[in-house]
């Protein structure tokens, strides 16, 4: 990141805001992991494991205790950093969104362990022949799925235990997702026929874009693959904030993938864009109580349209920690 860059004088006060919202939602749910909160009121629809979310909550309560130095606020972060242990050996690769989010910022010697601990089991269910970590069979399914969102998080993380075997998960799923005429974001591998695309998520999905964006980012940092730039310009759009799928511009927004994309554009050094989407974001979008409006969980099943979701508040919080210098922008 630019260290001498101007901050703009609305990321601080935004900043604490989600924060200050982060100490409210730790009330309200206890020890159970929040997904999405209602609009109007606020309650959150919650999970006892924490299903794919669970490492943005605790990659928030992370940056909360980064942000106000409060020992309470750094041991809740650790116990939910704990109790995301049991996903390090379950069949799925969304491990990368879980265990790299939920211990990226930890700086405890406990979530050190269980990050390379996850490092080796996700590379122990590298596919050689596939190219990828496939999908995995945790959430029911078929599970020899190559899916855009398994692809961000998962990058990092193997990249600790094998560079190019995080290449390999990436490369693939570039392939796959921008080698059609249209974007495509799920295929499904069948002996001997090969690979075969899906229609779900549609391929107007605004977080198929915004994902394997955020995986670019991270790979040409940490694997040093430059020839990624012209993948990334493939997957760049203006910056605001998108249609939660394109073939419905009338309908609900997706700020969830702004903010994504907020972050990955840091990464990439497009900060002038990041700056002008997050603007966006905290002036049309962001609540007076820190909450983020507008993001859509799941469009065709009408599931949490226009709701805050917390891997929405995770982006949008990390983003405006990294304009203010909270955290280095490379750090998750």
């Amino acid at each position: 990141m630019d260290t001498t860059a101007a901050v703009p004088d609305w990321a601080g006060p935004a900043l604490a805001s989600v924060l200050g919202r982060v100490a409210v939602t730790r009330t309200e749910v206890g020890d159970r992991f929040p997904l999405f909160a209602d609009p109007g009121s606020g309650r959150w629809t919650t999970t006892g494991r924490g299903s794919w979310t669970g490492g943005f909550w605790a990659g928030l309560l992370w940056l909360r205790a980064r942000h106000t130095g409060k020992e309470t606020d750094r041991e809740a972060a650790m116990r939910c950093t704990g109790r995301l242990t049991d996903w390090v050996d379950a069949d799925t690769v969304t491990r990368g969104l879980i265990l790299w989010y939920g211990t990226a910022l930890a700086d405890t010697p406990k979530a050190a362990a269980l990050r390379v601990r996850a490092a080796h089991a996700c590379r122990d269910a590298y596919d050689a022949e596939l190219g990828l970590v496939p999908w995995g069979s945790a959430f029911g399914g078929a599970r020899l799925l190559a899916r855009v969102d398994g692809v961000p998080g998962m990058v990092s993380l193997l990249a600790l235990a094998d560079s190019q075997a995080a290449e390999s998960h990436l490369r693939r799923h570039l392939e796959l997702c921008l080698g059609a005429s249209t974007f495509c974001w799920s295929w499904r591998y069948e002996r001997p026929a090969g690979w075969a695309p899906c229609d779900d998520p549609p391929p107007g999905w605004s977080r198929g874009r915004a994902w394997l964006l955020l995986a670019v980012a991270d790979a040409a940092h940490r694997l040093g693959a430059d020839d990624l730039a012209t993948a990334a310009s493939h997957l760049l759009q203006g910056p605001t904030v998108p249609p939660a799928d394109e073939a419905h511009t009338e309908g609900p927004l997706d700020t969830s993938a702004a903010a994504i994309t907020a972050v990955a554009l840091l990464k990439l050094g497009h900060r002038d864009q990041a700056v002008a989407l997050l603007g966006e974001l905290v002036s049309s979008h962001v609540t007076d109580d820190g909450r983020l409006l507008n993001g859509c969980y799941d469009l065709a099943s009408g599931t949490a349209t226009r709701h805050e979701l917390i891997w929405g508040d995770f982006f949008l919080a990390y983003a405006l920690a990294a304009l203010t210098g909270l955290v280095d922008v490379h750090d998750a």
